[in-house]
């Protein structure tokens, strides 16, 4: 198990456009091993790469049974349909907060190597996907808030005891890095 630690809200990698995968080798499945491996360590639902550091796009997804990962997701959206719900996120730990997401989605991207992968959502997978996309477009659920539930999720942030106001964000180089802080592929 190569469970790795996970990017808290601060670091500037969280709010970094992530970059496209253009090799899809050994290190990048050793990439999404790593994530899967944390996620489901911490329990999560899904886990984008940017919250280990690398700033590739790639996430890993655990909902309903449905284990599974994404590399350079497109996000298509079939209706206007709309959820409204509780959402957290592993790089905020332990906060949730009411965030509207579309109800269905249609998620186009590729597998660890290379291959076409479609994931068609509803619900809580169609949430998640959205939801991870968004970290590799370096956007945090809290960013989707209106603006009282975006000041009640500041505040709520501000307040955790995981949360260093005064420290700078610790930034880390990341296994995956192959000489580059960004990540594979460039």
């Amino acid at each position: 198990m190569t469970v790795q630690p996970i990017r808290l809200f601060g670091d500037p990698v969280l709010r970094t456009p992530a970059d496209p995968v253009v090799d899809f080798d050994a290190e990048l499945r050793k990439l999404i091993a790593d994530l899967t491996d944390t996620m489901r360590e911490q329990s999560g639902a899904g886990l984008a790469a940017p919250q280990l550091g690398v700033g590739l796009r790639v996430f890993t997804f655990d909902v309903d049974d449905v284990l599974g990962h994404l590399v350079n997701p497109v996000l298509e959206f079939p209706d206007s349909e709309e959820q409204d719900g509780p959402e957290g996120c592993l790089s905020i730990p332990g906060l949730y907060f009411d965030t509207k997401r579309r109800q269905n989605v249609i998620a186009k991207g590729f597998n660890g190597y290379g291959d076409p992968v479609q994931i068609v959502g509803t619900g809580l997978m169609a949430r998640c996907v959205q939801h991870e996309t968004d970290h590799l477009d370096g956007v945090l659920f809290v960013d989707r808030l209106d603006p009282a539930g975006r000041k009640e999720a500041m505040k709520a942030i501000r307040q955790a005891e995981w949360y260093d106001q005064a420290a700078p964000p610790t930034v880390k180089l990341s296994p995956h890095a192959a000489g580059n802080p960004f990540g594979l592929g460039r």
